[in-house]
């Protein structure tokens, strides 16, 4: 890989020497990294698990090998995500920081790898807004978020402008800002040929703007995570003194041990905390955690219904519905249209601040379409973390029928199976439904979300539970 001049000669100037070891780290392969669904899958099963396991992340793993996850079914599932490795690092701020149930925005979100790590580090009974302001991007986040499980998330898509006017709303702010991605040439060569120092300096221009407009969303006391996956000072170290000086915020410490070989700032004296791939396993990151001074929070006012619900008389909900999940305090059905939605407490008690202003994917849980007569379950029903498995018959695939549904084929079930909808399972794991007719099943996987390819490889690497 030819690695741009102005970037050689920006680079070894800010380290000396070791930019020698890092030009050879970026010649080889990068690690294929993944996280587990801690609620869905146990650790590599065999006794070398440690000799794998990210050290800063409980439920990171390093892999021997690239698996098929086109064609490996816990991925579809949502058994795993495969998340590069130094991002990750999120962790050990949640970790350090964060002991009470939060109301934390991930601001820049697709296409999930942070919000469903957030998703299983916040305390019970925290909500999560996943934001992405490039609509296409905010699709697959969206569709990962429904893959992980979650109920308390709300995922939204919208410019970070917007979002600045929800005064002091959230406790925590993930910036994980767009940047001119220094870190990622090894993955993905192409962007050598993007990279240039005027983008750098377009790009650092750009990350103070989206820190200036979402800071009134921070409440006074408030964490601000910023991460970017370059190396270069002005879209790091120099950004992190700005924020420090123009917006009065404190950097804060975050501890870490000597054998992850993170290296501290290169400029200014902020505790910062960057991976170089020639010292850490994984791709460059920079990430910097501020807190806001403390001060008065102002208490935001939610918006009024809308005309459309005044005076509206709600329709009732299905008996069965209300079997369809967990039974949880403070979980809400209402119906949206013909969709009827699952809101835990904390999606409920925030909603109002989105609604007719945002533009919103998902807040809760779709967990039925009403159809004629008949209340069909979601694929978000599927693979929620609360879904009441007893409420549906189920079926166990094998790997080749768990392809065979994911590319949205036609299945035949055993006569044993009863007629209604089915949780069709893959190890155990839910996959989705089907409506089994007797002589034949309905395959209901979403359209949208099926393996396209009509080829099946030879050889398939899957995730062993």
């Amino acid at each position: 890989m030819a690695l741009p001049i102005d970037f050689i000669t920006r680079t070894r100037v800010l380290l000396g020497k070791e930019f020698d070891s890092l030009e050879a780290a970026l010649q080889t392969d990068a690690p294929v990294s993944v996280r587990i669904h801690k609620k869905r899958l146990t650790p590599l099963p065999h006794s070398s698990a440690a000799k794998w396991q990210i050290p800063w992340c409980k439920t990171g793993y390093y892999l021997p090998e690239r698996l098929t996850y086109t064609f490996d079914p816990l991925f579809h599932a949502g058994g795993y995500y495969v998340q590069e490795a130094s991002s990750m690092f999120l962790e050990q701020v949640i970790e350090q920081y964060v002991t009470t149930p939060v109301r934390c925005l991930d601001l820049c979100a697709a296409p999930g790898g942070k919000s469903t790590h957030l998703l299983s580090l916040l305390p019970e009974g925290s909500l999560l807004v996943s934001n992405e302001v490039i609509r296409t991007r905010s699709h697959v986040l969206a569709e990962n978020i429904i893959k992980w499980g979650d109920p308390n998330c709300i995922v939204i898509n919208n410019d970070p402008e917007e979002i600045g006017q929800l005064t002091h709303l959230f406790d925590i702010i993930v910036t994980d800002v767009p940047c001119s991605g220094e870190g990622m040439f090894r993955k993905d060569i192409d962007s050598t040929g993007e990279w240039s120092v005027a983008n750098v300096e377009l790009c650092a221009a750009r990350q103070r703007r989206i820190i200036h407009d979402i800071w009134n969303a921070l409440k006074p006391g408030g964490l601000l995570v910023y991460s970017t996956c370059t190396y270069n000072t002005e879209e790091n170290e120099e950004n992190i003194h700005y924020i420090q000086e123009e917006l009065g915020a404190e950097v804060l410490p975050i501890a870490t041990h000597e054998s992850w070989q993170i290296t501290g700032a290169l400029k200014y004296n902020h505790p910062v905390y960057r991976f170089f791939p020639h010292k850490t396993k994984g791709e460059g990151f920079f990430l910097a955690l501020l807190r806001k001074a403390e001060g008065e929070i102002k208490t935001l006012r939610p918006n009024c219904k809308s005309k459309k619900e005044k005076g509206k008389a709600a329709s009732a909900i299905p008996e069965i519905a209300k079997r369809f999940t967990y039974e949880k305090e403070g979980n809400t059905l209402s119906w949206d249209g013909n969709k009827l939605i699952l809101r835990p407490e904390s999606v409920s008690k925030i909603y109002p601040f989105f609604q007719d202003r945002f533009h919103i994917l998902s807040a809760g849980v779709p967990i039925g379409e009403l159809k004629g007569k008949d209340l069909v379950p979601t694929q978000q029903l599927a693979q929620c973390l609360i879904l009441n498995s007893g409420t549906f018959p189920s079926v166990e695939l094998s790997l080749e029928e768990a392809i065979k549904y994911l590319k949205k084929e036609t299945l035949v079930l055993p006569d044993r199976i009863e007629k209604g909808y089915i949780v069709a399972r893959y190890n155990g794991f839910p996959l989705g439904f089907v409506k089994n007719l007797g002589n034949r099943a309905n395959n209901l996987y979403p359209q949208e979300r099926r393996i396209r390819t009509s080829y099946t490889p030879e050889k398939i690497t899957v995730y062993r539970c």
